[in-house]
C-alpha cells in the first residue's frame, strides 16, 4: 500500500476562497476516504489558495515522505499555484479533476496542467467521480505504480556470488542501479553459505525437515519426498534447510531487501542446490509460519530480481522466475521451467502452505547438479497473468510487458489432485523433476522470439500492464508492450 499526499487547490481571492472551504472539504474527504478504504495511507494539507501556501503545503508533503502527490481540483483555482507546488512535492504527480460544473474545477485542472506542460513537469491526469469504479481504478493504477517505483529507493540487493556460467544478462552495473533506481548492491561470497551452515541449530533443522516430510507431495504420485538414497537424502535436504537459515541470517545482518544466489557451478557441484532456499525465500511462509516475501533470484540474476521486486511491490504476491524452456507449437503453449525458483505458492496460490505443498513434489536433482538436493517441482495454478522482464540494450534499460495465462491440460478432476496423464506426457518430454508453468502468451510467438532478450521471464497473476507502463515512465525506462496476436 502507498503513502499518498493530497493537495487541494482553491481560488486566490480571499472572499471567494472563504465561501468555498466547505465544498473543498467535501471533495477532498471523498477522495481521502476512497484511498484509505483501499488500504493506502493518506496525508492531506491546508487549502492551497496563496502562492505562499503552494510552497509551504507542498513542502509538508515532502517532509511527510509521501510516495506520490495528487493535485485535487474541484473549483476554479489560480494556475500558478499548481506550478509552484510542483517544485516541491514528491513525484509522480496526478492531476485529479472532480465533476463540479457550477464551480469550474475542470477549468482549474486544464489551466494548471497546461502550465505544467509548459514548464516541463511530468504528470498524469484522471477526471471524474471518485466513486465511479472505472475512475478509481485509474487512480489506483497511478498510486500502485508510484509505490512500486518509489519503494525501490534506498533498498539493498544482496548479490551472493557473481556472474553464473557467463550470463551477461544476469549482471548489472551497480552505479547505474544507484543512479536510476536508488538501489545499492551488497556483494557477499557464496562461501558464507557453506561456512555458516554448521552454526544452525540441529533442532531447528530437524523440525523443518519433519514439517516438509509431513506436508510435501500428499496429492502427488510421489506421496511424499522422493528420497533416492543418493542425490536426495534426509541429510542433503537438511543441508538445503541450513542454507536457507543462513540466507535469512544474511538478509537480517546486511538489511537486504531482495537478493540473488549464484549457485552454479560451485554450490551445485560441491555443496547442494539452492532450490529449497530460493523457493521458500520467495514464498509468504516457511516451516516457522507466515513471513514477508523476500525476492530471491536464481543464478544471481540481478535484472530478474529487480523485475521481480517491482512486480512484488505492485501485487504483494510471489513472483514467478523461470526459463523460457520450450514451445509446444501444436498447443501454442510455452513451457516455463527453472530449477527450484518457483515459489511453492504457485502450486495452488493458497495462503495455506499445506494446500500448496500437498501439490508440490521434492524430487532428486539430476545430472546437472552432482552435489544433489531436493528439486521443488509443481505445476503453476491456472489463471490470467502478466509477464515482464527488465533487460538492457546498449546499456539502456527497457521492459518487455505482455499478458497471457497459465493453463492446465486434461481432466479437471485429475489436475486438482496434481497432474493429468496428458500433463505428465508433456513434462516427461522436458524435465520431470523441475517446476513447470504452461503459459499461453497473448502475443504472437514469432514476435516473442524475435524481440524478447533474456532466457529468464517473470510473471504475476492479474493484468498489471498499465501499472508496469507507469512504473517504467516513473523510472525513465522504455516500456515495450508486446502486441496481442491476431487469430
Amino acid at each position: 500500500m502507498a503513502k499518498v499526499g493530497i493537495l487541494t487547490f482553491s481560488d486566490g481571492r480571499d472572499f471567494v476562497h472563504k465561501k468555498l472551504t466547505g465544498m473543498l472539504a467535501s471533495f477532498q474527504d471523498r477522495l481521502k476516504q476512497r484511498l484509505e478504504g483501499a488500504g493506502h495511507q493518506v496525508v492531506t494539507a491546508n487549502w492551497v489558495w496563496t502562492n505562499t501556501a503552494a510552497r509551504t503545503e507542498a513542502q509538508k508533503m515532502a517532509k511527510a515522505g509521501v510516495e506520490c502527490t495528487i493535485f485535487n481540483y474541484c473549483v476554479w483555482c489560480f494556475p500558478h499555484f499548481t506550478a509552484l507546488a510542483a517544485q516541491y512535492v514528491p513525484r509522480p504527480i496526478l492531476a485529479f479533476g472532480c465533476i463540479n460544473p457550477a464551480y469550474p474545477g475542470m477549468v482549474g485542472l486544464l489551466a494548471g496542467v497546461g502550465g505544467l506542460n509548459q514548464i516541463g513537469v511530468p504528470y498524469e491526469r484522471v477526471f471524474g467521480e471518485i466513486e465511479d469504479e472505472a475512475v478509481f481504478a485509474r487512480v489506483q493504477t497511478f498510486v500502485r505504480a508510484a509505490h512500486a517505483a518509489n519503494a525501490l529507493k534506498g533498498e539493498t540487493f544482496g548479490l551472493v556470488g557473481g556472474r553464473p556460467m557467463g550470463m551477461y544478462t544476469a549482471v548489472s552495473n551497480t552505479d547505474q542501479w544507484m543512479t536510476q533506481f536508488g538501489v545499492d548492491v551488497e556483494h557477499i561470497d557464496q562461501w558464507e553459505l557453506v561456512r555458516r551452515a554448521p552454526e544452525v541449530p540441529a533442532a531447528k533443522v530437524t523440525k523443518a525437515r519433519k514439517w516438509l516430510e509431513k506436508l510435501v507431495g500428499r496429492n502427488t504420485p510421489d506421496k511424499g519426498i522422493k528420497y533416492d538414497g543418493k542425490q536426495l537424502t534426509p541429510e542433503k535436504l537438511e543441508r538445503q534447510i541450513r542454507t536457507y537459515y543462513v540466507m535469512r541470517a544474511l538478509i537480517d545482518e546486511w538489511n537486504l531487501d531482495f537478493c540473488g544466489i549464484k549457485g552454479q557451478p560451485e554450490l551445485t557441484n560441491n555443496w547442494c542446490t539452492m532450490d529449497v532456499p530460493e523457493a521458500f525465500l520467495n514464498d509468504p511462509y516457511d516451516w516457522d509460519g507466515q513471513k514477508p516475501i523476500t525476492v530471491c533470484s536464481t543464478e544471481a540474476d540481478m535484472d530478474a530480481a529487480l523485475t521481480m521486486e517491482i512486480m512484488k511491490h505492485l501485487s504483494g504476491t510471489p513472483v514467478l522466475f523461470a526459463d523460457v524452456r520450450h514451445y509446444f507449437e501444436e498447443r501454442r503453449v510455452f513451457d516455463l521451467v527453472n530449477s527450484g525458483e518457483h515459489a511453492t505458492w504457485f502450486a495452488r496460490c493458497s495462503p495455506d502452505p499445506e494446500v500448496n505443498l500437498a501439490n508440490t513434489m521434492f524430487r532428486p536433482e539430476g545430472f546437472y547438479f552432482p552435489a544433489g538436493g531436493a528439486s521443488v517441482m509443481h505445476i503453476a495454478h491456472p489463471g490470467k497473468v502478466t509477464f515482464a522482464r527488465l533487460t538492457r540494450k546498449s546499456g539502456k534499460y527497457w521492459m518487455a510487458i505482455f499478458t497471457g495465462e497459465f493453463v492446465r491440460f486434461g481432466a479437471e478432476a485429475d489436475w486438482k489432485r496434481n497432474a493429468s496423464d496428458e500433463e505428465w506426457m508433456l513434462i516427461n518430454k522436458v524435465q520431470d523433476n523441475w517446476p513447470h508453468a504452461f503459459a499461453r502468451f497473448d502475443c504472437c510467438a514469432d514476435h516473442f522470439f524475435q524481440t524478447y532478450a533474456s532466457n529468464h521471464i517473470h510473471a504475476i497473476y492479474g493484468d498489471w500492464t498499465a501499472e508496469l507502463e507507469l512504473v517504467c515512465k516513473n523510472l525513465g525506462i522504455d516500456a515495450v508492450r508486446f502486441p496481442k496476436a491476431t487469430r
